[in-house]
């Protein structure tokens, strides 16, 4: 990076840290978004605010192949932060990077699941001892209880 382009950067990382402080960030957040900002700079390797979208893409490409995505969710955090609060821009990650839609386990298993899941059980002791927790569960929750 040349010494216009480091001089201008200093001052929005400076500012940037600043506008976190006065929002009430933890320290771990500040951490976490300056971090990005300051490698987000050094894969451009010139001041941030002159980013175009194809540098946002090459950059959380990259990023993918080398970090998880709690941290790829980070830096899309901190760097949408910078953009809008430093230089008050429009960012729209969406666009730009988008994570993986998790499917998860419901809390509560229907009757059916239930005796789908016991009926896996080769062994008669695993089958008795999971069909009591659930059958304790079920009181616990105030559903109706039936025998497995």
């Amino acid at each position: 990076m040349n010494a216009k382009d480091q001089k201008r950067y200093d001052g929005l990382y400076e500012e940037h840290c600043n506008c976190l402080m006065l929002q009430g960030k933890a320290r771990s957040t500040i951490a976490g978004y300056t971090l990005a900002l300051r490698r987000f700079t050094t894969f451009l390797d010139r001041s941030p605010d002159t980013a175009t979208k194809a540098d946002f893409q090459r950059y959380f490409k990259n990023l993918l192949k080398t970090h998880s995505w709690s941290a790829v969710k980070i830096d899309r955090v901190g760097l949408q932060f910078f953009y809008s609060h430093v230089l008050e821009k429009e960012w729209e990650w969406i666009k730009i990077v988008k994570p993986p839609s998790i499917q998860t386990i419901p809390n509560v298993l229907t009757e059916l699941e239930t005796k789908l899941l016991l009926s896996r059980f080769t062994k008669m002791r695993y089958r008795i001892f999971f069909s009591c927790i659930l059958h304790g569960t079920s009181h616990q929750r105030g559903t109706s209880s039936k025998s497995w």
